[in-house]
């Protein structure tokens, strides 16, 4: 199983970082070793600056290669919801020195991701999701502001990497994307209803 990660897939996002928004999609993987097991992160020494990314989530069903857009949502039953933690100060320092900054983003613990619904239960063109910090709201998006939809995204990514039952597809984050401490309280939601509920310990 790996993860695809889709980055600066909403505009405000992109702006809120200084970066350029893309005429394409921008990817990067997490391997399975960064899927957190259990309910609480542990900042890791490396980092000082940790931050949120709440994301929806795909799950790929059917395997494919090359996947047409038409054809995409046919390789994808359920979704969910997902965090993508950064590491901002190391990703700052080596995206300055214009080298690769995996480590930033693929360690160990870094994905968070929710129980997955049908995605018959949703709108995925108008889906609403949030998340509280600390039960202050932090971030809020919804799909239709996204620059590349999910088919797009399935089709593209399929260019590059052959999708595999289990495959999970990080769809990019909103606005509002910020900084954890230890004792921190994240509660994310899709819709009305909480699916991720993490303690930084």
């Amino acid at each position: 199983m790996k993860i695809i990660c889709v980055g600066r897939n909403y505009s405000n996002h992109a702006k809120e970082l200084g970066n350029e928004v893309p005429e394409e999609p921008v990817l990067f993987l997490k391997p399975d070793t960064a899927l957190l097991k259990g309910s609480e992160l542990y900042i890791p020494e490396f980092t000082n600056d940790l931050h949120y990314e709440l994301e929806v989530v795909v799950k790929i069903s059917k395997a494919g290669k090359y996947i047409q857009k038409e054809n995409a949502h046919k390789h994808y039953e359920q979704i969910g919801l997902g965090l993508d933690f950064t590491a901002r100060d190391i990703q700052s320092q080596l995206k300055a020195k214009g080298l690769p900054w995996e480590i930033s983003k693929a360690f160990d613990g870094s994905a968070i991701v929710s129980s997955f619904f049908k995605k018959e239960t949703f709108n995925l063109n108008s889906l609403n999701f949030s998340l509280l910090k600390n039960a202050e709201q932090v971030q809020l998006g919804n799909t239709s502001a996204m620059l590349f939809d999910i088919d797009t995204l399935v089709s593209y990514a399929s260019k590059y990497f052959t999708f595999r039952v289990g495959d999970l597809l990080f769809t990019g984050t909103p606005q509002g994307v910020g900084p954890v401490k230890e004792k921190d309280h994240l509660q994310a939601f899709l819709e009305s209803d909480k699916v991720i509920d993490l303690q930084i310990a």
